[in-house]
């Protein structure tokens, strides 16, 4: 699925972040920058192990919830992994629609920063963080047009979903918020 978002678009796709040819991949990260399973493993394992030593020498303080880190992309094609710490799901009366959407922001605003025409974004928050994946998905993609609306920047803006029922929920997403 493809929206044009006036000179930018927004796209999504099904299948491995870890193989797409972006400028920055964006990692589900914990806030100890520690790895860990899912889309943060997916992405340490094809990265190598750099990435573990250098998210451990330039953030020894980890990464804030709502927030992301820059790190080199080791041995993935993309330049940049942005290591998002999105909330964990406490039912939502704990900020989790806020740090979600600053934690997509933040990202967004490194990408406009380093210069990146591309970059891929997992479900943040909606695997191992428990974050319902109808509202993740409303959250991130509104979160995501309204920037680059705003910004005209990145010019690519794809959402890598694991499977069928994260597209769904996405694709749904965007049908709600696309005028």
């Amino acid at each position: 699925m493809l929206v044009k978002l006036g000179l930018c678009q927004l796209e999504l796709v099904q299948g491995d972040i870890t193989k797409q040819q972006v400028d920055a991949i964006v990692n589900a990260a914990n806030s100890e920058l520690a790895g860990g399973g899912g889309v943060d493993g997916a992405i340490h394992r094809a990265a190598g192990p750099q990435i573990m030593q250098e998210t451990a020498s330039r953030y020894p303080q980890g990464c804030p919830t709502g927030s992301a880190v820059v790190t080199s992309a080791g041995q993935l094609s993309a330049r940049y992994i942005f290591h998002a710490v999105g909330p964990i799901w406490q039912g939502g009366r704990q900020g989790e629609p806020e740090q979600l959407a600053a934690a997509c922001r933040a990202c967004l605003f490194h990408a406009q920063e380093l210069g990146c025409s591309s970059i891929a974004f997992p479900a943040l928050s909606a695997g191992t963080y428990g974050y319902p994946m109808d509202l993740a998905a409303n959250n991130l993609i509104k979160t995501t047009m309204d920037f680059v609306r705003w910004h005209q920047a990145p010019k690519l803006v794809r959402f890598v979903l694991f499977d069928a029922g994260a597209f769904g929920a996405f694709a749904h997403a965007v049908e709600e918020v696309v005028p």
